[in-house]
């Protein structure tokens, strides 16, 4: 079912009565049952937060989410996604927890001229599917090059890539590959898992095998835990061999419960819940505070900032809700998010963001990505 937020019309004067104006309707497409179902809670919940904070309207119209669960499954997105525009007249669509799901949505954004705010999945080509989608994410050749250039700095020259075999890991596998070997580093081995049902087992074995320097592991979040247990298991964690990756090996949903294995690890993410700015720690706070036992991770960031670049599309276009022209509005606009500074590209409406790279700590008795170094204001390598 879907939860819906509807903001109430208030009537303004005494003689005569002022029309609202037309609910603005987003349709909220999410997994939140089945695998990748921390990456729907997450969103999910920043979504209801950013609208508990500002407020269930804007530029004068009230502001509806429809939460539709998609489970992860890329048929049921665009089935979904066709009802939500046709029948409920949405006029934006957000969401996609993969890859797939995004890119089977994609024509229908395009044929309905509405906006597609693409807040989880990450592979580079996402953009250039339709020219009405707009992402508040990450794209992965920014965390992957920029986890191949702090190897090569940190005295690293051998590795072995771990990723999961579908189009984001292909682009971590490609894009750190590429950078580490141009510093002169070595890949002995390219290893890929299932993206669905995987065992992470045999290729750490290989990995074992090959006795790299390190392991550098793209898998979509939600994965990690499952990484990091194996590694544990398998003795890597004592074999001198290091553990590198994408933020998504860390997820801060996740990382309390990996346990003190994790110590140490470093990662390349555009948010840490640790992330030391006044933005950070009220958002934060206001997560906590809406959803107990549970902390913010890069999902939430990218949601809460989809809901705050429709938000601000709508008050530059002085509410004209026509989706083209909202799509220009969002084109170049910059602001400061829980994760710092960020900006969308108006040439390829992709993210630019810092790059932290991060290391595993524990601080106050829980584990945190803590930053370290930043990459400022980073585009899209794979993109001109």
């Amino acid at each position: 079912m879907g939860r819906v937020v509807l903001a109430a019309a208030v009537m303004v004067g005494l003689a005569l009565p002022v029309l609202a104006q037309e609910p603005f309707r987003i349709g909220l497409v999410l997994p939140m049952t089945g695998q990748s179902q921390s990456t729907g809670k997450q969103i999910d919940a920043a979504v209801r937060l950013y609208v508990a904070q500002h407020g269930a309207s804007v530029a004068g119209h009230p502001v509806e989410v429809i939460l539709r669960d998609d489970a992860g499954v890329a048929d049921t997105t665009k089935r979904l996604a066709q009802e939500l525009i046709v029948r409920d007249k949405v006029g934006a669509l957000m969401g996609f927890g993969l890859t797939p799901l995004a890119l089977a949505t994609a024509p229908l954004a395009t044929q309905a001229k509405v906006p597609m705010l693409v807040v989880a999945a990450a592979t580079s080509i996402i953009t250039e599917r339709s020219p009405y989608i707009v992402r508040t994410s990450q794209v992965i050749p920014q965390t992957s090059t920029a986890m191949a250039q702090w190897a090569l700095e940190n005295g690293i020259k051998s590795v072995v890539t771990l990723v999961s075999d579908y189009a984001p890991g292909i682009d971590a596998e490609k894009w750190f590959t590429q950078r580490f070997k141009e510093g002169g580093g070595t890949v002995a081995e390219s290893l890929r898992t299932p993206l669905a049902s995987p065992d992470f087992a045999p290729a750490l074995q290989r990995a074992a095998d090959a006795k790299p320097q390190a392991l550098f592991v793209f898998v979509p979040s939600g994965q990690g835990a499952a990484v990091a247990k194996q590694f544990v298991e398998r003795g890597l964690d004592k074999s001198g061999m290091r553990l590198i990756g994408t933020g998504d090996l860390t997820d801060d949903d996740q990382l309390n419960g990996m346990g003190d294995a994790m110590l140490g690890v470093v990662t390349a993410l555009h948010y840490s819940a640790s992330h030391p700015s006044p933005e950070n720690k009220a958002f934060v706070a206001g997560f906590k505070a809406a959803n107990p036992g549970m902390r913010p991770n890069f999902m939430a960031v990218a949601g809460y900032d989809g809901m705050h670049l429709v938000y601000e599309a709508l008050k530059k276009t002085n509410g004209n809700a026509d989706g083209t022209a909202l799509v220009e509005a969002m084109k170049g606009l910059k602001w400061e998010s829980p994760r710092g500074p960020m900006m969308i590209d108006p040439a390829t409406r992709d993210v630019v963001h810092n790059i932290y790279i991060r290391k595993v700590e524990r601080v106050d008795g829980e584990l945190y990505n803590t930053e370290f170094s930043t990459i400022p204001m980073m585009r899209d390598p794979a993109k001109p």
